[in-house]
């Protein structure tokens, strides 16, 4: 089976990131950057956009890839290849949580830690706070999980 293409969007802002607390699977009631399933045509960068601003409310911008993970489960069968990507948005946006996402919030990574977030979430979210401080303007990584 071929994977189906997913992709999501980090947004952090003083040092938390949005999370949207899952309703649907593959990871209901886990904690989740917002994004979920390509639709027909849709780039991954498009992808992003689209389901950001679906279960936020908030439109972002400037999509910049940051990481893609080859994700397979073994207790559903399903397989997805994530793209994530970095964007921006007003500052003064307001995240309201809508479609699939029950909850949202804006999380430490230490916060993160103790939340029941999808493996995917946790190693961007601490390649992320590795990265802070570098000079590297979009460290881009590509993990292989299962």
């Amino acid at each position: 089976m071929s994977p189906q293409a997913a992709s999501s969007a980090i947004l952090e802002r003083d040092g938390r990131y949005l999370l949207v607390l899952r309703r649907n699977p593959p990871a209901a009631d886990m904690y989740a950057f917002p994004g979920g399933r390509a639709e027909s045509g849709e780039t991954p960068a498009e992808t992003a956009l689209r389901e950001f601003a679906e279960e936020t409310g908030i439109v972002a911008r400037e999509p910049r890839l940051y990481a893609t993970y080859d994700l397979k489960s073994s207790t559903t069968g399903s397989h997805y290849f994530l793209s994530v990507f970095r964007v921006e948005a007003d500052p003064d946006a307001v995240a309201v949580a809508a479609d699939d996402a029950a909850d949202l919030g804006w999380f430490t990574a230490e916060e993160v830690a103790a939340l029941p977030a999808p493996e995917s979430v946790r190693d961007c979210i601490r390649r992320l706070e590795a990265d802070r401080g570098q000079q590297a303007a979009a460290p881009f990584h590509r993990v292989g999980m299962s």
